[in-house]
């Protein structure tokens, strides 16, 4: 009797071991197949993401006609802007060399007014005719000052050939060489453009 009791317990425990290994091999089992089943959907979601990625990478016809577009409005833009820049440019230059020519037909009419003024004689100057002329010579003047227009400077400067046209030269030790010492026509400058040279006499 002990010994068919202990031929049960040892059978009993056999079975427990075969039973624990069954369960065991079949959690492995489990745990293999939980295991591939997340790598496949990994793989299905990183496939996927991919393929989002690349359509996103292409471009649709709509954004690329968008951006034709854009560009060409880009350059058509920068295009007038450099048309309006160039255009006020040459109207700026017509505008100055108008002012200009249009200065240098007045300038015989101040040298005449100036002519006229210094051949008057003392007992003249007070007559109301030579006061008037005087006030119509110094509002010219005024005028032409306003509008950009200046004397050039000459006697008793350096002769430069950028404003002065010597027309005579003279002799004098006292002074220094390429005086000037006498002007016979004033010179005009228009803004930071010569109308006409001075007409001067010259030391060397």
């Amino acid at each position: 009797m002990p010994e068919t009791e202990t031929q049960d317990a040892v059978s009993d425990k056999e079975e427990q071991s075969e039973e624990k290994e069954k369960q065991s091999e079949e959690n492995d089992k489990e745990i293999q197949e939980d295991k591939e089943e997340t790598e496949t959907q990994d793989a299905a979601e990183t496939k996927e993401k991919k393929s989002f990625f690349k359509k996103k990478d292409k471009k649709d016809k709509k954004d690329e006609k968008i951006e034709e577009l854009n560009d060409r409005l880009i350059r058509t833009i920068a295009e007038f802007d450099n048309f309006r820049k160039r255009t006020e440019k040459e109207k700026a230059h017509q505008f100055e060399v108008g002012a200009k020519d249009i200065v240098e037909r007045i300038l015989p009419v101040v040298d005449n007014f100036e002519r006229g003024l210094s051949s008057v004689s003392e007992q003249e100057k007070d007559g109301a005719f030579v006061q008037g002329i005087e006030l119509v010579y110094k509002q010219l003047m005024k005028c032409l000052e306003d509008a950009g227009v200046k004397t050039i400077e000459a006697v008793g400067k350096e002769f430069d050939p950028n404003f002065h046209n010597a027309v005579m030269h003279a002799e004098d030790e006292e002074l220094g060489e390429n005086i000037v010492v006498e002007e016979f026509q004033k010179g005009y400058m228009y803004r930071d453009s010569v109308v006409r040279h001075s007409m001067v006499k010259v030391v060397n």
